[in-house]
């Protein structure tokens, strides 16, 4: 049997910094302007998945955090899983969805995500909190290590005077990560750092043009370049913000779609999750076995996305993420971002969004935010940000750190219905 899938709505709020508002408020916004976008009787919804990351270490709220979280908003009763993927969390609610529909055991279901981030109060829990996103017992001495070789690297290239007088206030252990990554990425392909801004500078333009983005301010390259160092050849403005959020989508099968023809569905023609491993493991990497599962199971391939949001917590993912989802050959990220090939009105419009260096990373509800704005671009309804004729969208969120690579992935493939 054929079974499709689609996504019938989404919903959103504006990802920014609200230290006055609660997880459970933020969610009641985004399910309210779901059912704005497409009207549904909440006793309709057959079940639901919920991500969040952090909600139980800032606020002791460890268990049951659908639950709480969906049942004032008269969402109860209902079988409601819990998801914690790290910064795949809310695109790993949706591929349970998606498998749960796909199964025949659902017609209608609910995956949201929501995540508070932001604690001024407790800036070092905050970043700490960063570190359960790969191997606790790992991490500290490796990152100090990364540590010590950014502040070399920076120093022979004569960056660290540069910046050396904005220096920030501490930053997550993933941009150490990231940025060794970086360092790695240009020794051995000639990747240069302002290669690295070109991509920056583009988010942050399509992030102006975004209304739901935390960061709305354009930005050239030598701008960019210019910000402060967070860990070579990172500066500030090629990282993802800390931020608050909350987003939603509601799936349904091809039976139950009949019950709305009003509605601008989008098919999911592939939805696939995968999960890192060591570096001894003898596996590919986990980009490239994500995406050409996802190629097999839509029937398509890199040549016919006509746009992308992927999983750019620096510059340097989004990068990364130009190679292993095949859009060019490896090593080639950097001259293929300079080439205008990623911006709007180029080949492949990536991040059309500002991405998570600009839309923002509330971790647990980032998968959705990217499945938002795509769903948006399939209709037709992006305003400046539109990317013309767009009918097949990928979507690539990953999560957390295993070895030198994520922990977790989900590729999504949709199609404008």
């Amino acid at each position: 049997m054929k079974n499709d899938v689609y996504i019938l709505g989404v919903g959103m709020i504006r990802f920014n910094r609200y230290p006055e508002k609660s997880i459970k408020a933020m969610t009641a916004e985004a399910v309210q302007a779901l059912f704005e976008d497409v009207p549904v009787d909440k006793k309709d919804i057959e079940a639901a998945w919920f991500s969040n990351s952090g909600w139980g270490m800032s606020q002791g709220q460890h268990c049951i955090r659908g639950q709480v979280a969906l049942s004032p908003l008269g969402i109860q009763g209902i079988p409601v899983t819990n998801v914690e993927n790290a910064c795949a969390g809310a695109s790993t609610a949706l591929h349970a969805a998606w498998t749960a529909v796909k199964a025949g055991l659902y017609d209608l279901v609910l995956a949201v995500g929501a995540e508070k981030v932001y604690f001024p109060e407790d800036r070092k829990k905050m970043i700490e909190g960063f570190a359960s996103g790969a191997d606790v017992e790992f991490v500290q001495g490796i990152i100090a290590a990364f540590q010590a070789d950014a502040e070399r690297r920076a120093a022979e290239a004569g960056a660290e005077g540069k910046n050396k007088e904005k220096k920030g206030k501490g930053h997550s252990a993933f941009m150490d990560i990231y940025a060794m990554g970086a360092r790695m990425h240009m020794k051995a392909y000639g990747t240069t750092q302002r290669q690295l801004a070109v991509i920056a500078a583009k988010n942050h333009h399509n992030g102006s043009l975004n209304p739901m983005a935390q960061y709305q301010m354009d930005m050239t390259v030598e701008e960019v370049l210019e910000d402060y160092l967070v860990a070579y050849p990172l500066t500030r403005a090629m990282c993802a913000p800390i931020g608050d959020g909350a987003a939603a989508a509601l799936i349904c099968s091809e039976r139950a779609l009949k019950r709305f023809p009003n509605a601008s569905p989008v098919r999911v023609r592939a939805s696939v999750l995968v999960s890192g491993s060591l570096p001894d493991s003898g596996l590919e990497g986990i980009g490239k076995r994500a995406s050409r599962r996802a190629y097999e199971a839509a029937g398509l391939g890199p040549e016919d996305i006509d746009v992308a949001e992927v999983h750019d917590a620096t510059a340097f993912g989004e990068l990364l993420q130009y190679e292993e989802m095949g859009f060019c050959p490896e090593g080639e990220g950097g001259p293929f971002a300079e080439s205008g090939a990623t911006s709007l009105g180029g080949k492949l419009p990536v991040n059309t969004s500002g991405g998570l260096e600009c839309r923002g990373h509330p971790i647990g509800a980032s998968g959705l935010a990217q499945v938002y704005e795509l769903v948006m671009q399939l209709r037709g309804a992006a305003g400046p940000r539109q990317v013309e004729g767009a009918r097949i969208a990928l979507a690539e969120n990953g999560g957390g750190f295993i070895g030198m690579g994520e922990a977790a992935m989900c590729v999504h493939i949709l199609e404008r219905a």
